[in-house]
């Protein structure tokens, strides 16, 4: 395939406007085909790969352009159009981009920053990350960043919500000392006072750099390089507070709980406000283990629990006897002979026939129906998953330890 240069896309695109066509030709037909299945068997989930490929014609040559994060997706086309004997101009870009000279680490420079699916305030919202959380930078575009978060989903941000780094930066953010917040809502002041000017709110899980303690204030730092004090009393050691993580059911349970009556966000996955999936990463990220952003993904972690006999209508507690305090449940609808599993909720399970989630706000609810606190949508219950034990071995849940050691 013939490598397209800037000169040569940029003389074509003249030419091609001079000449126009009203409506695609059979050879674009055909590359656009090729593309759709090559990218449907290589990236089945666009939220963990990036696969965006055009074709345009522009006078006799026939221009892809578009970017990916997988050299091996690239590849793979420019073969399968090779193998049908279709010539095209190679304008695809690698991610990350060149543009970025580098600085392809970022790291959450404000409390909560939230991601969407496009580069746009109007998009919609995808995830969050917390204050300190190390993302990859894929690419810049008007004002917003592509990056991959550290369970791989990828997603847009505002640019001005990272500080930027190259490699020996991050190295050095990464060894730097930190606090972890481990009250829920705090304020970062200009000073070691209360009555001094604002400099950032911050929430529990946050993670600042720490700069020496003050009396009863610590002075931390911000990634982007902001200053200021936070009660010494509302952080820990990162560190330590990492080494203290004890995943336990019981611990789980216990950390699902204070977000009772925290108010439901699609997209959201902080203490201010949580979707159902973000519910459970949250709950599991402030036990020391990260998981898969959405309930649809969430859902192939970990090992299956049976729940066949609930599922096919035995809607009973002895029907729930496989699951254990910390198994995640996922409702939705179940798969047919003409569609597909469909996961739209996921819950915690607590024991005996109750369970805790994010609907409308953090509540607890029962499947059995004859409790008073039954939840009606309990007859769309598809699966459920252990996470507990699976940390680090293959089964799509990793450790933090494995990101911030």
């Amino acid at each position: 395939m013939k490598k397209l240069s800037l000169l040569a896309l940029s003389a074509l695109l003249v030419l091609a406007g001079s000449c126009g066509t009203s409506s695609e030709d059979a050879k674009t037909v055909k590359i656009k085909d090729i593309y759709g299945g090559v990218k449907s068997a290589l990236v089945p989930d666009s939220r963990s790969k990036v696969f965006e490929v055009t074709v345009e014609k522009l006078g006799s040559d026939y221009v892809l352009y578009g970017a990916t994060n997988d050299a091996a997706c690239k590849d793979s086309l420019m073969k399968a159009l090779a193998a049908e004997n279709l010539q095209v101009l190679d304008s695809i870009e690698l991610l990350p981009s060149k543009s970025l000279e580098g600085k392809v680490y970022g790291v959450t420079a404000q409390s909560v920053i939230n991601f969407r699916t496009k580069g746009s305030y109007s998009a919609e919202s995808a995830t969050q990350t917390l204050m300190g959380t190390p993302v990859q930078v894929l690419e810049q575009r008007n004002g917003w960043t592509r990056a991959i978060t550290p369970e791989g989903y990828i997603s847009w941000v505002s640019s001005s919500s990272l500080a930027y780094m190259d490699e020996a930066e991050f190295q050095k953010y990464q060894q730097a000392r930190k606090v972890i917040v481990t009250d829920k809502y705090i304020t970062m002041y200009e000073k070691p006072s209360a009555s001094s000017l604002m400099v950032s709110d911050a929430v529990w899980g946050d993670i600042m750099i720490d700069k020496g303690r003050a009396g009863s204030w610590r002075k931390v730092a911000i990634a982007d390089g902001r200053e200021g004090y936070v009660p010494a009393s509302s952080v820990q050691d990162f560190d330590t507070w990492l080494s203290q993580r004890n995943p336990t059911p019981e611990n789980i349970i216990a950390t699902a709980k204070q977000f009772i009556g925290v108010p439901y966000m699609w997209g959201g996955t902080s203490i201010k406000a949580v979707d159902c999936s973000g519910f459970t990463k949250s709950t599991y990220y402030l036990n020391g283990i990260i998981l898969a952003r959405d309930a649809s993904q969430q859902c192939y972690t970990g090992d299956d629990i049976d729940v066949s006999k609930y599922v096919d209508g035995v809607q009973t507690k002895e029907s729930l006897a496989n699951l254990k305090m910390g198994d995640l449940i996922f409702f939705g609808s179940k798969a047919t002979p003409e569609r597909k599993e469909r996961i739209t909720h996921v819950g915690i399970y607590i024991g005996d026939g109750i369970f805790i989630h994010s609907a409308g706000k953090v509540r607890i609810n029962s499947l059995i129906p004859e409790d008073d606190n039954y939840y009606s949508g309990s007859n769309r219950l598809v699966r459920a998953q252990r996470i507990l034990g699976n940390q680090d071995c293959g089964k799509g849940i990793i450790s933090m330890k494995t990101i911030y050691e």
